[in-house]
């Protein structure tokens, strides 16, 4: 199995949401960029195949709430991510360590 080379990553400017992505599925992101709640958060609505509008439907909220959310400085509660992520099917595991 190939395996790409390290390569230094770090940023002082924020990604988008696409390169993110990308990074993460090559397994390639640096540490401080893994646990971004907002694109974790879009990345979940996404595999789970709902757009923003159905997606805020099933919360109670609306498709503003949801792209707010979704935003790489957003700062959603445990309690709002644990629901988000039941609509999603999927859980929420926080792992303090």
């Amino acid at each position: 199995m190939n395996s790409l080379p390290e390569l230094n990553l770090s940023r002082r400017k924020p990604r988008n949401f696409l390169e993110w992505k990308t990074l993460r599925r090559w397994g390639q992101l640096p540490l401080e960029e893994r646990s971004v709640p907002g694109y974790l958060l879009r990345l979940t609505r996404e595999e789970a195949g709902l757009t923003q509008k159905v997606l805020a439907s099933r919360l109670g909220t609306s498709q503003q709430a949801v792209a707010q959310a979704e935003r790489r400085q957003s700062n959603p509660t445990v309690a709002f991510m644990t629901e988000w992520l039941r609509v999603c099917d999927r859980k929420l595991t926080l792992d303090i360590g």
